[in-house]
């Protein structure tokens, strides 16, 4: 694939470039949590985005999209939203460098890359990181990580109108090879883990469904929280998010809640608790503790904070089944998207046969599965230019 990337930009535009891979990100608990300003466990994996970038002496941005076989021209002096879709990740990077006083000069781009589309591994977050890492190393800003991050977080706010988290951009960019992250979404500290699993493989399994509710109960699940916390302030003032909520305060008070609302704020407060516990799992090096939690986490998602789908569902079942599998869950928004799968590596082909018999047997849909390994964030990748 880079190989691929670097020879089209050496055709587009008859150069040598400086090559930087991002990669996309699992999350493997702690779901619901960051807007409330909880923990997160993610993982950068080897499902990435290549870009091969040069300056060209110009103020103009040339970009050529390798998957979508698409280029596009920008003035750099005038830098503005486009219709142009994947145009907006690139502009958006470049307009946060400008907003922070950093002249960008004129480059050539190739970016492509193997992260899938609509599966939420966050390719949108590994084009912005990638590319706000490229222009700081080839033009020497000094940026620090943190604050790449943060550019390429606003760059998505402002520039693709999508309102996220700040999770997707950080695993991105501080990915560590065979270790989870644990990020506190309020204070931004965040903890390495060591994730040893010689023996499992992570697996994902894609629905291929993106139900319509998913935007707009985002927002319902947002509001039902912020109704929770305001109502245990009037006992409790020091409380700021549920991240401060204990199950004691909840069930203390449970009598004032709307069940549903009872509901939201007991899936969110157990599991903060879970990334905790999961966290010491791992330094004990106990997978199975860690994948019961998974499993928890799922339950939770279905029941309590019903943001899941029957297909996801009819996965997170199938693998709770199934010898192979330490633990399994939804991952991401939900109401479709991707299961993800702690899974055996002596067991690994049965498993996606079984998964994808049974997908195809009960909703007549193809089911897609990828191995993911967890690598690095990103970084520069070196390039042999005496070999071509």
């Amino acid at each position: 694939m880079v190989e691929d990337i670097v020879a089209r930009f050496k055709d587009l535009y008859q150069a040598e470039p400086v090559v930087v891979r991002s990669p996309g990100r699992v999350n493997l608990i702690g779901e619901h949590t960051d807007y409330n300003e909880g923990f997160v466990l993610p993982a950068a994996i080897n499902k990435e985005i290549y870009f091969a970038i040069a300056p060209n002496g110009t103020h103009t941005l040339r970009a050529h999209a390798y998957d979508l076989e698409e280029s596009a021209e920008f003035d750099l002096n005038n830098v503005q939203r486009t219709n142009i879709g994947w145009a907006n990740y690139l502009l958006g990077v470049v307009a946060q460098l400008q907003k922070a006083g950093h002249e960008v000069k004129g480059f050539n781009l190739v970016f492509g890359g193997n992260v899938p589309i609509g599966a939420g591994l966050s390719s949108s977050a590994a084009v912005e990181c990638g590319l706000a890492y490229a222009l700081n190393y080839l033009y020497a800003y000094g940026i620090e990580r943190f604050d790449l991050v943060k550019m390429a977080q606003k760059a998505e706010h402002e520039y693709a109108l999508v309102m996220c988290g700040i999770m997707d951009q950080f695993a991105s960019m501080f990915g560590k090879h065979n270790h989870v992250v644990k990020l506190d979404c309020r204070s931004l500290e965040y903890q390495y883990y060591p994730f040893n699993i010689n023996d499992y493989r992570i697996v994902l399994c894609d629905t291929q469904v993106k139900h319509s509710l998913a935007s707009s109960e985002y927002n319902t699940r947002r509001q039902e929280c912020e109704t929770g916390v305001a109502l245990l302030q009037k006992h409790y003032p020091h409380i700021h998010s549920l991240r401060d909520v204990t199950p004691e305060m909840l069930a203390q008070h449970q009598a004032e809640f709307d069940p549903v609302v009872y509901r939201r704020c007991t899936y969110v407060v157990q599991e903060n608790l879970r990334v905790e516990e999961a966290c010491q799992d791992l330094e004990r090096g106990d997978l199975v503790a860690f994948g019961q939690k998974m499993f928890a986490s799922h339950q939770g998602l279905q029941h309590d904070y019903e943001v899941s789908c029957p297909e996801l569902d009819f996965l997170a079942d199938q693998a709770r089944h199934s010898d192979a599998v330490l633990g399994a869950r939804m991952m991401g928004g939900g109401f479709g998207g991707c299961t993800i799968n702690l899974v055996k590596l002596d067991q690994l082909d049965q498993f996606t046969r079984q998964m994808s018999e049974a997908y195809q047997a009960q909703y007549g849909i193809t089911l897609k599965t990828y191995v993911a390994e967890i690598v690095d964030g990103s970084s520069l990748v070196p390039v042999d230019f005496s070999k071509k």
